[in-house]
């Protein structure tokens, strides 16, 4: 089962640029575009937050219309800090799982060899990031209802202390109380997240959890306390999840951009291994 990872896409109504600079509409469509052209085809696409950049229901319907062009496989998304709920209850009623609740964007998907449980961790008016008692709920009845399938969790802010700052700031404020579910559930394999526009991975409890990358712009890598925080232009890229029963989940980081290449490997004959 191939998995394909977008975040932070941050679009914008038609016409417009995020932080004055970013043309996030441009960069998401060629996002989708290298997911589109990749093969093997992933089966399905998660999107882990930040659709939009004010939750406006212009971006919702440049990010719907987005998808319908590119993305013909299925499509599950969670919200982050920069949507608002109801507006992309609304504007992607249309995909699975979003208004599965009536109150919040969580549901499972157990169509694949992977269970894939999306969770929705926006506070409205806020940063930061929490999963409210009832949500846990809902996480703790629906890890326990398959104990005996692998499964990857999707949510937008981290559960987890990466030591940029700024952005530890606004991750998930009750961690501890998630990494509690998690520990309980062994069949919980990857935790896949975005909102630090940053590849990072660490453990919770016994899974691996990760930070991808934005597929517009990044977070500067920063590891000293006092700095504000800002963004570059570093490479846009997507996370490719890759399981197999043999291997489990293994993951690559794809960049969307075009890149000189690809050039064949030819050793000089010197060369002491064999291929």
């Amino acid at each position: 089962m191939l998995i394909c990872q977008l975040t932070d896409l941050h679009v914008r109504p038609v016409g417009q640029s995020a932080n004055r600079l970013v043309e996030t509409n441009t960069l998401t469509e060629r996002a989708f575009r290298s997911v589109a052209r990749f093969t093997p085809t992933p089966d399905v696409v998660i999107i882990t937050g930040d659709l939009t950049e004010c939750g406006l229901d212009p971006e919702y319907a440049n990010v719907a219309a987005l998808l319908r062009k590119w993305l013909p496989m299925p499509v599950y998304v969670v919200p982050g800090n920069h949507d608002r709920r109801e507006n992309l209850r609304q504007g992607l009623a249309h995909l699975p799982g979003v208004t599965a609740d009536p109150v919040y964007v969580q549901y499972a998907i157990d169509d694949f060899p992977v269970r894939l449980v999306m969770l929705d961790t926006l506070v409205p008016g806020a940063g930061h990031g929490e999963l409210r008692p009832e949500q846990l709920g809902f996480l703790e009845r629906t890890l326990a209802a398959v104990p005996d399938k692998p499964t990857l969790l999707a949510m937008h802010h981290p559960p987890f202390v990466c030591g940029i700052a700024h952005m530890d700031r606004i991750n998930l404020r009750n961690a501890a109380a998630f990494t509690e579910v998690v520990a309980r559930h062994r069949q919980v394999e990857l935790i896949i997240c975005g909102h630090h526009h940053r590849p990072v991975v660490t453990r919770v409890a016994h899974a691996v959890a990760s930070i991808a990358p934005s597929v517009a712009h990044q977070v500067e890598m920063t590891l000293d306390p006092k700095d504000p925080g800002a963004w570059l232009f570093e490479p846009p890229a997507w996370q490719l999840h890759r399981w197999t029963p043999a291997d489990g989940i293994v993951s690559h980081t794809v960049y969307v951009e075009d890149y000189p290449g690809p050039f064949p490997f030819v050793n000089d004959p010197r060369y002491p291994g064999k291929l």
